[in-house]
């Protein structure tokens, strides 16, 4: 069933102050109003008064005056600027909220309110969504289409992957894919390093196998042997010869592309520069080069907002010049 989300009235508000006044629980009071709990110890918390309490009235000017005074981040210049800056440089709000917390910033928001103004009445006026990777005008999940693979000869499933490699615990194991663009031969290889999500890129003429892999084994190669121990693929024909990798390939099941989620999402965050509808021979290996380049240079969430870079650079035990 669908749940629409309402603020408290007055009349609400009434009816709390006379149950809390009377010594019932935040619980009960929910299941007599149909609200949630937490919507009622928010209430109580943030609408009390220092001495007389929670009021009914007071409580009513209160909550109107903090929705007049709007977003934290329109109210701070300094702050906005920050978020904008951050949204044009392909970073997530979550991304941004930690990396203000990690640069210990005077100024501090969460991603939810950073996601709040975007998809607020500010920040649809500005189409703040479109500086999203995902580039969606609306949040939630959008369904994926599966279609039937090819089978895959001397195929490993992935339930057979070292331990390690599943969680993330050393560097050298890898995912890869192929972005597809409508109506192209072209493709772009796609391979990341799961522990530090360190990105590997690069255009293929054609989506065939042996095409695909002696790319990928190319980008592979240009890294040290020391984290070159395992690769995880998808059922796709494009990696039908896997057996020619420098190292154990191992496949996820099939329609179950959750399996990789690292390089979903790294596909994802890219389709913000190269749409569908691009076409990928008018880039150069240096405007590919370049897109690379941000994404290892854009802090994450799951490095504690370190980047990709700085991760890989410190598996390898190698210093990084700033």
């Amino acid at each position: 069933m669908e749940q629409r989300y309402s603020h408290i009235e007055l009349n609400e508000r009434c009816e709390i102050y006379r149950l809390h006044a009377d010594g019932i629980s935040r619980r009960r009071i929910a299941a007599q109003l149909g609200r949630d709990p937490s919507t009622i110890s928010r209430e109580l918390r943030r609408n009390a008064l220092p001495k007389s309490g929670y009021k009914p009235a007071s409580a009513e000017r209160m909550a109107m005056a903090r929705k007049r005074r709007g977003s934290k981040i329109e109210r701070l210049s300094a702050l906005k600027t920050y978020v904008l800056d951050g949204l044009a440089m392909e970073r997530t709000p979550e991304q941004i909220s930690g990396r203000l917390r990690l640069e210990q910033s005077e100024h501090s928001v969460s991603a939810e309110t950073i996601y709040a103004w975007i998809y607020g009445p500010d920040g649809r006026r500005q189409k703040l969504h479109r500086l999203l990777p995902k580039g969606k005008s609306r949040r939630g999940r959008r369904a994926r289409r599966t279609h039937r693979e090819p089978p895959i000869p001397n195929r490993l499933p992935i339930h057979m992957r070292p331990t390690k490699a599943h969680l993330r615990t050393e560097p050298g194991h890898w995912e890869a894919d192929l972005m597809h663009f409508s109506g192209q031969r072209a493709a772009l290889l796609t391979c990341i390093e799961r522990s530090s999500r360190f990105l590997l890129t690069t255009k293929l003429e054609d989506k065939k196998s042996k095409t695909t892999i002696d790319a990928l084994a190319g980008l592979l190669k240009s890294m040290p042997e020391r984290i070159r121990k395992t690769i995880t693929l998808d059922n796709g024909g494009e990696f039908y010869q896997h057996q020619r990798l420098p190292l154990r390939a191992y496949f996820c099941d099939p329609h179950a592309p959750w399996q990789r989620g690292s390089i979903e999402n790294t596909n994802g965050v890219l389709r913000r520069a190269l749409p569908r509808k691009t076409s990928i021979n008018k880039y150069t290996d240096q405007d590919i080069d370049d897109i690379m380049w941000t994404y290892n240079t854009t802090p994450r969430k799951c490095l504690g907002f370190h980047t990709p870079l700085e991760a890989i650079v410190k598996s390898m035990g190698v210093a990084l010049e700033t």
